[in-house]
């Protein structure tokens, strides 16, 4: 399998494993049914963090969104039917990933991917599932790498709006001042601080799942308060426009089938109420299932995990079952 012993042990004698890791899950009142191992992977010059559950193949590839990190997939997992051979990476700058001295550029997540599955899947598709922007980044991979790819789960990443040309000069002198002024992300007294302010931003998430996140998003500072696991740099603004036909023109190359999840409750979900601009938006993607979860937000695997869990393992089931009936 592509995560089996033949393939870590290649891995190793290549030199791509720094360490295994000694990460300790966060420490909270939420129980964790089924722990990670936790390793270090060098990938395209960076050091990555990787959470990795074994079970049953093919594997997924989970790839969380702007601001989270792999850990907080563990609810999610916690809540399948049946344990999955699952790889989770912390993305570059976030996490317990290493930082990128150059700053971050979406091209480089695709090809992180590309690296990761070099070294952990190098021989056999995966199932990519991808939240928000990690949603965005399986949606373009399974366009650019079909032979890579089994399915496509995209929790809320449908791309952005497509930009106005006429906004390039202000993104680029805006870019330009940010480089001059770094931003900053702000820090807390404690982790009670930090979870009272996680719990006004997100009402629907329970307060034991929420101790969880801020222990695996924040860290304590060795002269007191706690920091986000997340490079400041990552809050720049874009230089590059985005630019949505050309999202479009990856999504009509996807040859597997693809699943949107759309949390109810989340204000993208809402954008995207009108059904003319939704089948505009998906026309591209020729195999699609579309889905809601009613009392879910934009963070559905942290509010609603048991309703992601049944959708996607239903999902992948079916594109099992209907790959051996060919």
């Amino acid at each position: 399998g592509p995560l089996d012993a033949r393939h870590d042990v290649a891995r190793r004698k290549a030199g791509n494993i720094v360490s295994d890791s000694s990460h300790a899950l966060p420490r909270t009142m939420s129980p964790v049914l089924r722990a990670p191992r936790q390793h270090t992977l060098a990938v395209r010059h960076l050091r990555f963090h990787v959470c990795e559950w074994s079970g049953e193949q093919p594997t997924w590839v989970l790839l969380h969104g702007w601001g989270d990190c792999a850990a907080t997939f563990q609810f999610l997992i916690d809540a399948l039917q049946r344990p999955r051979q699952v790889l989770a990476p912390d993305q570059r700058g976030f996490g317990d990933s290493q930082w990128a001295g150059g700053g971050y550029w979406f091209p480089d997540y695709l090809a992180d991917l590309d690296a990761l599955l070099d070294q952990c899947s190098p021989d056999a598709p995966v199932h990519l599932i991808g939240h928000s922007m990690g949603g965005n980044v399986a949606m373009l991979y399974a366009g650019i790498r079909p032979h890579r790819v089994r399915s496509v789960v995209s929790l809320e990443g449908f791309g952005l709006a497509g930009a106005d040309p006429q906004q390039a000069p202000a993104h680029y002198a805006r870019w330009l001042e940010q480089l001059n002024a770094p931003p900053t992300f702000a820090d807390y007294q404690d982790f009670e601080h930090f979870v009272a302010t996680l719990a006004r931003r997100n009402p629907r998430t329970p307060r034991e799942r929420l101790e969880f996140i801020a222990r695996a998003w924040g860290r304590e500072r060795e002269q007191g308060g706690i920091e986000l696991r997340a490079d400041p740099a990552h809050k720049r603004v874009n230089p590059v426009l985005y630019q949505l036909d050309q999202a479009q023109a990856c999504w009509q190359r996807i040859a597997v089938p693809v699943l949107w999840v759309m949390g109810g409750q989340s204000g993208i979900a809402q954008s995207l109420q009108d059904e003319a601009r939704l089948r505009a938006l998906s026309a591209p993607v020729t195999d699609l299932t579309i889905r809601s979860i009613p009392e879910a937000g934009h963070m559905m695997h942290h509010e609603q995990p048991a309703a992601v869990a049944a959708l996607i393992e239903e999902f992948i089931d079916g594109v099992a079952a209907q790959s051996s009936a060919e």
